[in-house]
C-alpha cells in the first residue's frame, strides 16, 4: 500500500488559515481525501479530488477550504480559511477506494476560540 505522510497542522486562532500536506510515497491515480476526527465523533470527510481534478467538498467547509494536488510531488494540500472551533481535529490523508484505503497518521489542528 502507498505511504501517506500529512503535515501542516497546529494551534491557530479562530478566523486563522492552515494548510495541510500529505506526501504520497508513490504516485496516486485514484481518488484523494481529507477526512478529520473530532474528539468523541466519528471521522467524517472533509474533501476529496479525483485524478482528473473534480473536488467534492463537506458542506460544512465549503467556500472555506481548498482541496488541490500535486501530481509531480505526489501531494495532496488542504488549505483552510475562516478556521472556526468546529475545525477542531485530527486531519487525515487518505488514498484509494474504500476496499483498498490507505491512511496517514493523522496531523492535529487545533483552533482556538
Amino acid at each position: 500500500q502507498v505511504q501517506l505522510v500529512e503535515s501542516g497542522g497546529g494551534l491557530v486562532q479562530a478566523g486563522g488559515s492552515l494548510r495541510l500536506s500529505c506526501v504520497a510515497s508513490e504516485s496516486v491515480r485514484s481518488t484523494m481525501s481529507w477526512y478529520r476526527q473530532a474528539p468523541g465523533k466519528q471521522r467524517e470527510l472533509v474533501a476529496d479530488i479525483r485524478s482528473d481534478g473534480g473536488k467534492n467538498y463537506a458542506v460544512s467547509v465549503m467556500r472555506r477550504f481548498t482541496i488541490s494536488r500535486d501530481n509531480v510531488k505526489n501531494t495532496i494540500y488542504l488549505q483552510m480559511n475562516s478556521l472556526t472551533p468546529e475545525d477542531t481535529g485530527v486531519y487525515y490523508c487518505a488514498a484509494g477506494p474504500a476496499w483498498s484505503r490507505s491512511w496517514g497518521q493523522g496531523t492535529q489542528v487545533t483552533v482556538s476560540s
